[in-house]
């Protein structure tokens, strides 16, 4: 391990239990504040019953320990000084989380300015992109800074949008934690590699109560939380290691951003505000496939938590890739390259089986209504003229193709 006692791994974990823990127990005092009611009723919504979201409370106040308390003493003042930096975007998504709606604007202003305190601060930001067309740009610190907070924001929001079943925003910051940790190791960069371990206890103190059945949800200021420490080690490990390529750093942090990078895409396409929630992230596609082929809907309590375990299991493949191939730029930006293409040829396919099976549904309720109208002795209704008795299908035309383009806000009745 980068740290001598295992004190400190057992401390940052019960930190985060602990807090998550109070809040499932005391949630009857504080629901009201702490579940927002239209969770239940919004578009993108996995769960039907209030649910705490402030579990970045145990999450945040992890991460303070792990940078005020325990790098501090051995590892110099500047963790201290990243430690501020999350003060803007921890307090701009915790109000979020308590229903004073900060539109994603501020939120993103909000990662933007946490991410210009950490360039004061630290002094450092992306120095290269491995790219020769690029790297001229990026030898110019004005446009290296500019794009720094652009970046980082960006995959502090990425963090934000994965943040929809049960255990994956969380899930996927474990494993990106290991894979920084280990790009460190071999990079001799001990601080950051243990910094980067450190967070995997105060993210499984959280999931030891979010996942499978969602006691409690991460919320903004969790997600939030998670993406910017995370992308400032990667940062940090950037601008320490020259031997580093910026293509293993995009490999290991793959999923966020080409989720996110594909709904910004699928938004402007479909002609609708970027800000816009929507249910066709690759998770919800893969939860709704298990409810179809597997699970029904009545189960998504099932689904939704099986859904986060076969993304994790996606999306530990491009991490592992990175770190093997941290200091090859060529071989990782093939790598990146084929991943993108994986990524978007698989949603494509994900998006007709999820098409194929809500016309499949309709043309189903559409028979079983007009055999119920044979069967009771009635003439089946025509276009023109129904029987006051006929009970029109369930998942009509309009129904079906709303679902295929995820804008739909019909109540989902699935459980959480």
């Amino acid at each position: 391990m980068f740290f001598s006692e295992q004190n400190e791994f057992l401390q940052t974990f019960a930190l985060s239990f602990g807090v998550s823990a109070l809040v499932v127990c005391t949630k009857k005092y504080h629901i009201a504040l702490s579940a927002r009611h239209f969770d239940i009723t919004a578009v993108q919504r996995a769960h039907r019953f209030a649910t705490p979201r402030v579990g970045g409370l145990g999450v945040g106040l992890a991460i303070l320990l792990i940078l005020l308390v325990l790098l501090p003493d051995r590892q110099g003042p500047r963790w201290s000084l990243f430690a501020v930096s999350l003060a803007p975007i921890f307090l701009a998504g915790l109000a979020e989380d308590l229903g004073y709606r900060v539109s994603p604007l501020r939120r993103l202003l909000a990662a933007a300015l946490s991410s210009a305190i950490c360039i004061v601060l630290l002094g450092f930001w992306i120095p290269r992109a491995d790219t020769p067309l690029l790297d001229g740009l990026f030898a110019f610190a004005p446009f290296a800074i500019v794009f720094t907070i652009f970046a980082a924001s960006g995959i502090c929001h990425a963090f934000n949008l994965i943040d929809g079943v049960n255990g994956l925003a969380a899930g996927i910051g474990v494993i990106v934690a290991v894979g920084l940790a280990a790009i460190a190791a071999k990079a001799g960069e001990t601080e950051i590699g243990t910094a980067a371990v450190l967070m995997v206890p105060a993210l499984l103190g959280f999931l030891a109560l979010n996942f499978p059945f969602g006691k409690i949800f991460l919320g903004d200021a969790g997600a939030y939380s998670i993406g910017h420490v995370l992308a400032w080690l990667a940062i940090a490990l950037l601008a320490r290691v020259e031997a580093l390529t910026t293509w293993a750093v995009m490999l290991v942090l793959f999923w966020p951003v080409a989720d996110t990078v594909l709904a910004i895409y699928r938004r402007r396409h479909a002609g609708k505000p970027m800000g816009r929630p929507d249910r066709l992230h690759y998770h919800q596609l893969v939860m709704r496939a298990l409810e179809i082929g597997y699970f029904g809907r009545k189960r998504r309590h099932i689904a939704n938590p099986v859904s986060a375990l076969v993304i994790l299991l996606l999306a530990s493949a491009p991490i592992i890739v990175g770190v093997l191939l941290w200091n090859r730029p060529l071989a990782a930006f093939t790598a990146f390259v084929l991943f993108s293409v994986l990524f978007v040829s698989s949603y494509q396919l994900g998006m007709r089986f999820a098409y194929r099976s809500a016309k499949r549904l309709n043309n189903g309720a559409r028979r079983r209504g007009h055999n119920s109208v044979v069967r009771n002795g009635r003439a089946p209704a025509t276009a023109k003229s129904r029987s006051p008795e006929f009970v029109p299908p369930p998942c009509d035309a309009a129904t079906a193709s709303a679902w295929v383009n995820g804008f739909d806000r019909s109540p989902d009745r699935g459980d959480q």
